[in-house]
C-alpha cells in the first residue's frame, strides 16, 4: 500500500444541459477520461453554497460521445430542468494517489508556498490557488499586496514543484502599475508647462 498522500483531482465542468432526460455535456480537465469518468464515479460538486448540489456528490450513470463532445448521465438527474441546476458545477476526484497526478495538473497543496519568479528575480510567493469555471487564479503575496495571475500556459509557462518555483511571463502592468515617464509636449513638440502656454 502506498503511503503516498491522498487528494482530490480536478477532472471536469458541466457546460450545457443536452437533450430532455438530465444529460449534461462536459468539459473534460483529463487526459484519461476512459478511467475517471466509468460507470459508478462519484465526484465532489463545487457549487455556489446556495445551490441544491452544495455538499452532495454525482454519481455517473453513462458517459457518451456526441460529435466529439462528452456527455453525462448522472444519477438522480433525470430531466433538463435537473441539469440546468448543475451547470458550471466543476467535478473532482476525491482520494486519489499523488503518483496519479496527470501531466501539467498540481494540487493546490503543491503549488501553495512556491516561490514566484519573473526574469530571474523572485517577485512572490502562491498563497493560495482559486478555482473558477473559465480557469484558474495563482493568488501571489508581493510586497505590495496580492496579485491574481491566471494560470495558463502562457503566463505560467513552468512550474517545478520540486525546485520550490513558479516561472511567470506577465503582460506589463500584472506586478506593477503602469507609469507614464512621458514629459508633456506643446503642439510643436517641445516639453512645456500648461501654466505658461496660458500665458502667452
Amino acid at each position: 500500500m502506498s503511503d503516498a498522500p491522498r487528494t482530490q483531482l480536478r477532472v471536469g465542468r458541466l457546460t450545457k444541459a443536452h437533450g430532455l432526460k438530465g444529460a449534461i455535456k462536459l468539459e473534460l480537465y483529463t487526459d484519461d477520461p476512459e478511467r475517471r469518468f466509468v460507470p459508478g464515479s462519484s465526484f465532489s460538486l463545487q457549487v455556489p453554497a446556495d445551490s441544491p448540489w452544495h455538499g452532495k456528490h454525482l454519481v455517473l450513470r453513462e458517459l457518451r460521445w456526441y460529435n466529439g463532445m462528452p456527455v453525462g448521465f448522472f444519477d438522480g438527474v433525470d430531466d433538463r430542468t435537473a441539469a440546468e441546476a448543475l451547470l458550471k458545477a466543476i467535478l473532482w476526484v476525491e482520494n486519489v494517489d499523488q503518483e496519479e497526478a496527470e501531466p501539467d495538473a498540481w494540487y493546490d497543496h503543491q503549488l501553495v508556498g512556491l516561490a514566484v519568479v519573473r526574469d530571474g528575480r523572485k517577485v512572490g510567493e502562491v498563497v493560495r490557488v482559486d478555482h473558477f469555471p473559465a480557469q484558474d487564479l495563482l493568488i501571489v503575496r508581493t510586497p505590495s499586496g496580492e496579485v491574481m495571475v491566471p494560470f495558463v500556459q502562457a503566463i505560467v509557462p513552468e512550474v517545478d514543484v520540486a525546485a520550490g518555483v513558479v516561472t511567470v511571463t506577465p503582460p506589463v502592468g500584472l506586478f506593477e502599475e503602469i507609469v507614464d515617464d512621458e514629459p508633456s509636449t506643446d503642439a510643436s513638440g517641445e516639453a512645456g508647462d500648461a501654466s505658461d502656454a496660458a500665458a502667452e
